[in-house]
């Protein structure tokens, strides 16, 4: 058991407590991970969607699902990326996201693929990923497809979500595994879902302080 200097009685009593609770919430989220590793595959996905990409000389390139997949990774993590046509601009707490993923990208890339689409045409998403350094990031449009409505990244208005799926493939299918569904779920008094904590550094870093997440404070474009 630790201890830190000049710590009183009563903190150390309620440390303990706290570390009970965070162990038992280590359990449970490897709990839930080997349920969600267990999930039997998912449906078929019966669309090979064309996505398009900017190659290294700037030309667009279409890019099939299928194509995602690199040899000897067979999970693929498709995030949607809310910014639509319709919007002025880039949504805040995706950038956010997107800048922590960024960092991270070529250690995922060791395990897994990625892809980050969005409903602009990619030359618009492209000169925004510029202006955040993005360029390692695999950036797609999906503004020629229905994979955004079809997997729970839009609504039927053309509003945007931030739905994150999973895909596993077999042989030559691509099978649906996972989506985060919990942005659809019931929320737990506050405004906002949390189906990508997991994976999305910032507020595991707030959660550590005694000021916590706050109230109201959502990252912005700019500082």
């Amino acid at each position: 058991m630790l201890e830190f200097p000049n710590e009183s009685e009563e903190y150390r009593k309620a440390r303990n407590e706290l570390l009970k609770a965070e162990t038992r919430l280590r359990a449970e989220i490897e709990k839930v991970a080997k349920l969600r590793r267990d999930l039997p595959t998912g449906g078929l996905v019966n669309e090979d969607y064309v996505f398009e990409r900017l190659d290294d000389a700037g030309d667009t390139e279409r890019v099939r699902l299928s194509e995602m997949f690199e040899d000897g990774k067979q999970s693929l993590l498709v995030y949607n990326y809310m910014f639509g046509p319709e919007m002025p601009s880039s949504c805040p707490l995706c950038t956010a996201f997107l800048d922590s993923i960024s960092g991270h990208i070529d250690h995922i890339r060791q395990r897994m693929n990625l892809a980050i689409v969005a409903r602009s045409p990619i030359t618009r998403i492209m000169e925004f990923a510029r202006t955040r350094n993005w360029g390692a990031l695999p950036l797609y449009s999906s503004a020629g497809n229905s994979y955004n409505r079809d997997y729970k990244g839009e609504d039927e208005n053309g509003g945007q979500w931030p739905m994150a799926n999973v895909f596993v493939k077999e042989g030559a299918q691509v099978r649906h595994f996972w989506g985060s569904e919990m942005v659809a779920a019931e929320l737990m008094g506050d405004a906002d879902p949390r189906h990508v904590d997991l994976i999305w550094p910032l507020w595991n870093f707030f959660d550590l302080t005694p000021e916590g997440r706050g109230e109201g404070w959502y990252p912005s474009l700019h500082y």
